[in-house]
């Protein structure tokens, strides 16, 4: 057998990732189509290239040499694409997916300004499931993305990723009317008979990222309404359900609260095809898409306590 670049990926990506199964995520195969595979690879060059068990993958002797090599090959490749691919991209605008952000207006602010023909294309999505794969189909060029805690992301090795925001929390809305409205924050397991809406894009595990958080509170969450992204605001106002939301928001008819200790947190990143973005410019964007985000937060009545008190969530800042 020949080795092929996507065999040269995989193992880059077995290595990265640290075990076969996460790495079968990244790569978007099956686990056992990447161990067949692994295995013909290992056949090929004649030696085993990681050893595994229940701590995960790592490389031998022969895998560290094999990957050194390979990504030496993958880094030149991708120079080479990457100035054709920049030209493609140049030559048109640019189509970028995006979470549903509270301060999404600011992020078209950025992204006008970075890419100033006019004619930018933004699909806004809520679930990350979905984000990622128009970047896999090539229907997006780049990505803001919103990831939880443990989430997976089912990206391939061609994706690039960077943090924008490198950790933010989720609070939860509720009605003004409601007792636990007066509290500045909530505690997780004092929600446990309430009424929920579902989290929009829940195939993308943000349902079973709440249920995992209410287990460890003690309770399951009563899921009782499925409303569209954006939707289930007078559902709140009136005290039928609560939800979980992006801590920037500020619905005038709902109170937005923090959860005491952060039961859930999640990071913003950009993902961008490998060859399309020139390194520079995907370095100044992220600082203006985080500097964007900052200013929104620092502005938000409900998220500027938070954001002050958790140096971490911007380290960037002096």
């Amino acid at each position: 057998m020949e080795l092929e670049l996507r065999h040269l990926r995989a193992i880059c990506a077995i290595a990265d990732a640290g075990s076969l199964s996460r790495a079968a995520v990244r790569l978007g195969v099956t686990q056992p189509a990447l161990t067949m595979l692994l295995a013909r690879v290992e056949e090929a060059v004649g030696g085993r290239l990681f050893v595994r068990d229940r701590a995960g993958a790592r490389p031998t002797d022969l895998g560290d040499n094999a990957l050194r090599q390979a990504r030496l090959l993958l880094a030149d490749l991708d120079t080479f694409a990457a100035d054709l691919a920049a030209r493609s991209v140049g030559a048109r605008p640019p189509r970028v997916a995006s979470a549903h952000l509270a301060c999404l207006s600011r992020i078209v602010d950025v992204l006008e300004e970075h890419f100033p023909s006019g004619d930018l294309t933004v699909q806004v999505e809520s679930s990350t499931l979905v984000l990622c794969n128009l970047l896999e189909r090539a229907q997006a060029d780049l990505a803001i993305i919103g990831q939880l805690d443990n989430q997976e992301l089912p990206l391939s090795a061609d994706i690039h990723r960077r943090t924008i925001i490198p950790k933010f929390p989720i609070f939860v809305a509720l009605s003004h009317a409601h007792p636990l409205a007066a509290r500045p924050e909530i505690a997780l397991e004092d929600l446990a008979d309430e009424r929920w809406i579902c989290p929009p894009g829940a195939d993308d595990g943000s349902l079973a990222a709440l249920r995992a958080m209410c287990r460890k509170a003690g309770f399951t969450p009563k899921i009782r309404f499925h409303v569209p992204s954006g939707g289930g605001t007078d559902l709140i106002a009136a005290g039928h359900a609560i939800r979980l939301v992006d801590p920037g928001s500020n619905p005038a008819t709902c109170a937005i609260r923090p959860l005491k200790n952060d039961p859930s947190t999640g990071r913003l990143l950009l993902a961008w095809h490998r060859q399309s973005f020139p390194e520079d410019t995907i370095r100044t964007l992220c600082h203006n898409l985080a500097q964007a985000y900052t200013t929104h937060a620092q502005e938000s009545p409900t998220y500027a306590h938070w954001w002050q008190s958790h140096p971490e969530a911007h380290p960037w800042t002096p």
